[in-house]
Order: structure tokens, then sequence, then C-alpha cells
């Protein structure tokens, strides 16, 4: 099964990704995470809510979480991601895994454990 998460994805003096969850067991469950993500998520800054707007993204994937506080308004894009080693898709999950003699990588992205760990 894939193992999905969902994060947000913000710029608060260098551009900042933060796990908000983890370990979802499929596609469907992210999404539902995810919603429920969009009206809930604090960010770490600790802002006093004056009011919240969701603008949602045309994926419909991910969203863009406006937060209003009492001295600044605070922004934050918050999406799913799936681990592509376990994705469910056979082909994308494939093309993760790389062989440790192979002198180039295989086309698209990877999944990797340097040396000595």
């Amino acid at each position: 099964m894939g193992n999905w998460v969902v994060i947000a994805e913000y710029y608060s003096d260098a551009y900042r990704t933060e796990f908000i969850c983890r370990g979802q067991e499929s596609k469907d469950e992210a999404l539902k995470a995810l919603r429920a993500a969009c009206h809930t998520y604090v960010p770490s800054k600790h802002i006093v809510e004056k009011w919240r707007r969701v603008y949602r993204f045309a994926d419909q994937e991910s969203y863009l979480v406006v937060i209003k506080g009492r001295l600044s308004e605070w922004e934050c894009t918050l999406r799913i991601a799936e681990l592509v080693s376990d994705s469910t898709d056979p082909a994308v999950a494939e093309r993760a895994q790389i062989d440790d003699g192979a002198e180039e990588a295989a086309d698209g992205p990877q999944d990797r454990i340097p040396p000595g760990y």
C-alpha cells in the first residue's frame, strides 16, 4: 500500500515544509485528512486566529490557507504526497528502485539510502 502524507508548505524567514499527518494508507485517506487539516491546522508561529480563508487549487489535492491574526496574515499551502517507493502504481514504484551498481539512475524520482547506512 502507499504511504501518503499531508504537508504544509510556507515561507517564514526560509522556505519550510511541515508534516501534518503521516502514514495514511490510501490517497482517499490522505485527502480526508487534508480536508480536515484545512480547518484545524495551526501554524507553529502561534498565531491568535481572527479568521481563516481556505482556497482550493484546481487539482483539488491542495489548498491555500490564509489565517488572519491580531497583527499579521499568514499563508500556507496544504497538500498530499505519496512516498514514491511505496506507490500503489507499479510503474512508479518500479522506476523508484535503483540498482546499486547502475551507472545512471532511471528516469523519474527515486528513493535512495546512502552507502554505509
